[in-house]
Formats: C-alpha cells, structure tokens, sequence
C-alpha cells in the first residue's frame, strides 16, 4: 500500500476514533459528568496502551472506548491527580 493511501486511512480511522470518543463524552454528560471531553476519553483509554510495544488492533480501541465507565474514568481522574499530572 502506498504512503498517501496509508496516510488516507490513517485519518480516516482517527475522525471516527475522535467521534466515538466525542459519542462517550456525551454519554458521561447525560449521567451527569459535565465537564468530560473526548481529549479526556483518549486519553483514559490510550493509557493503556503505552506500555505496549505495537499499535493495538482498531476493534480493541474501538472495545475499549465503547465499554468505558465512568467508574473506570473516575479512576484514572484519581490517579492522574495523585500522580501529578493534568488528565
């Protein structure tokens, strides 16, 4: 595959990434999480994958955002602030 159909799908795939995240900003709005962005939602879940050495699959992204509770949220919230670091 060439370089600039890559970079096509690449960008194509990152929109919709970006509009699934944007989809469960807007669900944790209506249960009540106000001030969630979708930067914050990437961010909660590709933490994950940092210690990983490859690019995970697009379905596991895709999982993973989908399947994201606040729970999980407000965890990751909690320890980036004891950590030190602007979630």
């Amino acid at each position: 595959m060439d370089q600039v159909l890559e970079g096509r799908i690449s960008s194509i795939l990152d929109q919709d990434i970006e509009l699934l995240c944007q989809s469960k900003a807007e669900e944790f709005h209506l249960l009540g999480y106000e001030y969630v962005t979708d930067k914050d939602i990437w961010e909660c879940v590709s933490a994950r994958y940092k210690k990983e050495a490859s690019e995970p699959a697009l379905h596991r992204i895709v999982n993973d955002i989908l399947s994201l509770r606040t729970t999980q949220f407000m965890n990751y919230v909690t320890m980036a602030a004891y950590k030190g670091s602007p979630f």
